[in-house]
């Protein structure tokens, strides 16, 4: 299926949104629940599978919706379309701080692993599907890294990454550790498997986890400075363990607090 060649304009800096502009009759597919805002004209259709093409019927479409399902994502996509005879805008917004990068498929080889969390949107011909790793050890200690997804196409693609993003080129043979929540997406020329941290010691104090992502090139990588596994463990970290709201202050603010209140239950008792 052609691509849809469109026009964008990413905008804000920590919480970002793209706007997408779509000419008379082109379309975007994005995540459901991803858009923002749409421009009078444009049509919403949700659809079972990624949307990318014609899929072959029922089965078709039930194989592209269960790639999707293994990668953790919804079922249906939402294809937005331009039905009017001017030039339209539909934005699409981050779910989380971060960054949103425009991936030009075609000129990454025509097709981009990235994480299960992080398609944004898209023009419309980009198929989604999965990347499983294929060495034994990623399977068992992979984590985040084992099942990815996989961008197919020659058109746009967005996708989202947390904190500060940095693209990193690798020569060949040229190899980077990285913490496998890090790794936000590589073209497919870069060799992808785990490695054991080497030390016990580093392994239960480190904070690291026992397994880093080994990342060889050649090929281009993208890495995350905050993962969103990385900031939910910390939000619950935070967060009170038991119902009500944390106290906060000194152990003496709460005593205090606590005769406080059981004088005004208990009323006044020097009658």
């Amino acid at each position: 299926m052609a691509m849809d060649v469109v026009d964008y304009e990413i905008k804000g800096a920590e919480m970002q949104f793209v706007e997408v502009e779509l000419d008379p009759g082109e379309a975007a597919i994005g995540e459901a629940g991803s858009m923002m805002f749409m421009d009078a004209g444009i049509g919403m259709d949700t659809v079972f599978g990624d949307g990318s093409a014609n899929q072959g019927g029922f089965f078709g479409k039930l194989l592209g919706a269960g790639k999707r399902l293994v990668t953790g994502e919804s079922l249906f996509t939402t294809i937005y379309t331009n039905q009017a005879h001017t030039k339209l805008r539909v934005a699409f917004a981050a779910p989380y701080p971060g960054k949103i990068l425009p991936m030009d498929l075609g000129k990454l080889g025509g097709t981009l692993i990235c994480q299960k969390d992080a398609f944004l949107c898209a023009a419309r011909g980009v198929s989604l599907g999965i990347a499983v790793q294929q060495r034994l050890s990623t399977g068992f200690f992979g984590g985040e890294g084992f099942i990815m997804q996989k961008l197919d196409g020659d058109g746009l693609a967005f996708v989202h990454a947390g904190g500060t993003v940095v693209r990193r080129t690798l020569q060949p043979g040229q190899t980077v550790l990285v913490d496998t929540g890090c790794v936000v997406a590589y073209t497919p020329s870069v060799s992808f498997e785990i490695q054991y941290v080497g030390k016990i010691k580093t392994a239960l104090f480190g904070g690291e986890g026992l397994f880093l992502a080994k990342m060889t090139g050649p090929g281009e990588v993208w890495l995350q400075s905050l993962p969103f596994s990385r900031l939910a463990s910390r939000v619950f970290a935070a967060a009170p363990q038991r119902g009500g709201s944390r106290e906060e202050g000194s152990l003496l603010g709460g005593f205090g607090a606590a005769g406080l209140l059981g004088g005004i239950l208990g009323g006044d008792n020097d009658e």
